[in-house]
């Protein structure tokens, strides 16, 4: 996941804006995020990121 997808994603469940945290990123200055979670300003939901891919999917529709 690129960084820059924070501009246009927001929070499926209140539409708020979301904070990312990383735990695993490709080499280089400007490398894709690989794995961590995006978290809700508003209701605190956490969204995880797996293999670069955010999962926005709201939690009881997961997995």
């Amino acid at each position: 996941m690129k960084e820059s997808l924070l501009d246009i994603v927001c929070c499926p469940l209140d539409k708020h804006d979301l904070e990312l945290d990383v735990t695993e990123r490709e080499e280089g200055e400007d490398g894709e995020i690989i794995a961590g979670t995006l978290t809700c300003t508003d209701c605190g939901e956490t969204y995880p990121i797996e293999d670069g891919i955010p999962n926005l999917l709201p939690p009881d529709m997961r997995e």
